[in-house]
């Protein structure tokens, strides 16, 4: 693999990037029984939970502490305290830490019908317990996360205490310590709370489908598959960025991680070719964060979305669909703009693959993603559809020797999905820290009330002020941190002046993915940025010029939200699939300024319009953006004609 230089971009490189701008990936080296044992516990883990898959949860109790359980034994003795202490052995501290993470997970499992019994009236060695959940979780949040989660995890304990002292709207009663460990710990409203539920059941299942689905060599098939299909076309290389980031997200749930990997052959491929390192960043970060978008997996907010608001996960699958798609509508014309008005060329023939050899060789290997989606369209539970999907790929993968997974394979699996899934459990039973404090207290209602207050009543305002929000929040929390806070404590607002849940929970869902991208803190195009060679803060804006669909769409679906399917028809959704693809296509042109030829400033202006109105689901909009759209193609049709040189001038050049 080229860096675009012609040296090799080794995956050490890579793991350098990871470990720079993913908190996640900061992990210890380990060998010898260091090494083995942390292998076990991880494969151990994932049999635990898909055995409770097959066989039935646990009551939700056991099955959230032994999943916490496992969560902060592990990532003690996989993260080290310092990011420069990651080539060192475990230190005797963090092995004393994993033995109390696992006492906190075992401390329910011992006493649970003590603990039922006498709800409300916890003893000292409850209180203990409690008391040890909170700050290990904390700390382990720390190192997997960085400080920005645990420092509004703190703030929100020490306003659960201080609630007297607060002056104005956001004022209560107060809460003694006692009563805010018992409420953390020994509910399902803190730490085994909801987003814990969440995590030890489809999320888990779903980080372990996609390391199956790996082991069959889809990433390679994804990659092939783009590159057949689009790579000859005008911007070629780009575009293959586009089409292997949105396919690898329907498997992938983290940004930096999908930029990281498919960015690591598309990055060095576009540069190779041509294309300026902040440019091909910008496609990659973009594509990349857009894969948590693309249905029918996402990213984990998503289910916690399906949780949160109670309604089945093929409700959200369904609702993402249309959004999923004009987001990469956006990219990808973006892409093709781009490439037409800087001259950008697409691969050589001899480096594209053969369509119908890539499709004989590896297309077995989106048979196990079609079964997901059918089982979750059947009625299937997640878990249940999860549990077959890792079953229908270690099936598909015997159909040809070069996909088989080997015995070998199966635990490495296992092994990957278990280490994938520590940080997002440690930072999901974090977040249900500042869950439980937003229900002791009532915080979520005060919130909204005094985001309503703040913006007038006025629904545009409340919207950019909880934009605003989610934005701030994820310039350093993950994005499932980001949604379970914003849900809680500012979708509320929306709902309060009238938004249907379901998009006022899409609408900081779509923001708090978008961050990632966002300067000046934007992680994704950093880590692109990182391989890319190029300017941070320009490879942030170039991705944020291409995800301008993000920016568009949720303040539609709050005004519209028949364009997430809500009380709406087949001939709608049909009407509302075109003319939303026309709008970002004009948008795109508006944005890059460039349709046949150069556009100026004043047909930059009407593409934007003119787009935003046939985005917006409205009969009488479109009947008013189509007549501006079609004018503005004619003019730039005539003008690029005009432009044009003579036949007789292009010969000589």
């Amino acid at each position: 693999m080229t860096d675009g230089k012609g040296g090799l971009y080794e995956d050490k490189g890579v793991d350098e990037v990871l470990r720079k701008y993913d908190k996640e990936s900061n992990t210890r080296i380990l060998k010898g029984m260091s090494c083995e044992i942390v292998r076990y516990l991880a494969i151990i883990w994932s049999l635990f939970q898909l055995y409770t898959a097959i066989f039935g949860i646990l009551p939700s109790q056991l099955q959230r502490s032994i999943h916490i359980g496992f969560a902060l034994v592990l990532v003690f003795l996989m993260y080290p305290m310092k990011k420069s202490l990651y080539k060192l052995k475990i230190p005797k501290y963090d092995v004393v830490l994993s033995l109390i993470g696992a006492g906190i997970g075992a401390y329910w499992v011992i006493n649970y019908s003590e603990i039922l019994y006498r709800a409300g009236e916890p003893t000292a060695p409850d209180l203990i317990a409690g008391a040890l959940a909170i700050l290990v979780l904390i700390e382990g949040a720390r190192r997997v996360s960085g400080l920005p989660i645990i420092s509004i995890a703190v703030v929100f304990l020490l306003y659960c205490y201080f609630g007297p002292y607060i002056p104005g709207l956001f004022a209560h009663r107060g809460f003694s310590i006692e009563r805010i460990i018992a409420h953390m710990y020994l509910t399902t409203e803190g730490i085994i709370g909801l987003p814990t539920g969440v995590s030890a059941t489809f999320v888990f299942l779903f980080i372990l489908f996609g390391a199956f689905l790996e082991k069959t060599g889809v990433g390679e098939f994804f990659i092939d598959l783009a590159n057949a299909i689009a790579g000859k076309a005008m911007a070629g290389p780009a575009k293959v960025a586009v089409f292997t980031s949105g396919l690898q997200g329907t498997v992938s749930g983290s940004s930096v991680a999908n930029t990281v990997t498919t960015g690591s052959f598309t990055i060095p491929m576009m540069k190779r070719l041509g294309y300026k390192p902040e440019f091909a960043g910008g496609v990659e970060a973009a594509a990349s964060t857009g894969g948590q978008l693309m249905p029918p997996i996402m990213g984990a907010a998503a289910f916690l979305m399906a949780e949160f608001i109670e309604v089945p996960y093929i409700t959200i699958v369904k609702a993402a669909t249309l959004p999923a798609i004009l987001y990469f509508t956006g990219v990808f014309m973006g892409v093709h703009l781009e490439g037409k008005k800087q001259g950008l060329r697409g691969l050589p023939p001899e480096e594209i693959p053969k369509l119908k050899k890539v499709l004989k060789e590896r297309g077995h290997l989106i048979l196990p993603i079609l079964a997901i989606v059918y089982m979750l369209v059947s009625g299937t539970t997640p878990t249940k559809a999860a549990a077959g999907g890792i079953a229908a790929a270690i099936i598909v993968s015997f159909f040809r020797k070069d996909t088989r997974i080997t015995w070998k394979g199966f635990l490495e699996a296992l092994e990957k999905g278990a280490k994938t899934a520590v940080a997002l459990a440690v930072i999901a039973a974090t977040a249900g820290i500042i869950v439980g404090v937003v229900t002791l207290t009532g915080l979520g209602l005060k919130m909204a009330n005094g985001l309503v207050e703040l913006a007038g009543g006025v629904i545009l305002i409340t919207m950019f002020l909880t934009m605003l929000a989610s934005l701030f929040l994820g310039m350093g929390t993950p994005t499932t941190a980001n949604y379970i806070i914003t849900s809680t404590i500012a979708s509320p607002a929306l709902v309060k002046l009238g938004v249907p849940v379901l998009a006022a929970h899409f609408f900081v869902f779509y923001f708090g993915i978008i961050a990632d991208l966002t300067p000046p803190v934007c992680v994704a195009a950093f880590a692109a940025s990182g391989i890319a060679k190029g300017d941070p803060i320009k490879t942030g804006l170039n991705a944020t010029k291409l995800a301008i669909a993000a920016w568009i769409i949720p303040y539609m679906f709050v005004y519209s939200p028949s364009m997430l399917m809500i009380n709406t028809t087949g001939f709608d959704v049909v009407l509302i699939f075109i003319t939303s693809i026309l709008g970002m296509a004009a948008i795109a042109a508006g944005i890059h300024g460039y349709l046949f030829t150069e556009a100026s400033w004043m047909e930059r202006a009407v593409f934007i319009v003119a787009g935003l109105l046939m985005i917006h689901p409205h009969i009488l909009t479109d009947i008013i953006g189509i007549p501006f759209l079609c004018g503005m193609f004619y003019l730039q049709w005539r003008k690029s004609k005009k432009n044009a040189l003579p036949k007789d001038r292009m010969v000589k050049a």
